[in-house]
């Protein structure tokens, strides 16, 4: 994922410490396919994911996350689930967390391909034939935007001392 430039601004000033931000992630559906990309960052395969803009709502931001990076138009369906991540750090030492929101999205156009230097692939899978080393995460979020359950909510840490 390509850093915008808002956070390049905010780590002018925070420099590496920790930042709380928002994140979506997208699991594009169509024909009973699901839409993933493999990302140049990690060279794994995904379900397309961002960080929306200031401003910007999440559903604007998963149906523009998945045309930058894969040429598909989309329209969002549904909230699948809401997921506060465990805080990560990157190679640079910056750290972030995010408040991950997934959204089952359908494609209505555009024809899918590598449409920006985020993805080195893009192809449309059947639920029973997704590619070997499909992280955990995405496989549960696939599972959840395929099933008809309601909104999936992660379960609050226990805290400790209680």
């Amino acid at each position: 994922m390509a850093t915008p430039d808002f956070i390049r601004e905010l780590r002018a000033t925070a420099g590496q410490q920790l930042l709380f931000l928002p994140g979506i992630s997208a699991v594009v559906v169509d024909d009973g396919r699901v839409l993933l990309h493999r990302r140049a960052d990690t060279g794994r395969w995904s379900i397309v994911g961002g960080i929306p803009e200031p401003g910007e709502q999440p559903a604007q931001a998963a149906v523009r996350e998945v045309r930058e990076e894969t040429g598909v138009v989309c329209t969002v369906e549904r909230v699948v689930g809401v997921e506060g991540l465990d805080p990560i750090e990157y190679p640079n030492g910056d750290k972030c967390q995010f408040m991950d929101i997934t959204l089952r999205c359908h494609a209505t156009g555009g024809e899918a391909r590598v449409n920006d230097d985020e993805g080195l692939e893009v192809g449309w899978f059947a639920p029973d034939a997704l590619p070997a080393g499909l992280e955990d995460f995405a496989r549960h979020r696939i599972r959840l935007a395929l099933a008809d359950g309601p909104t999936w909510f992660a379960e609050a840490a226990a805290t400790p001392g209680a």
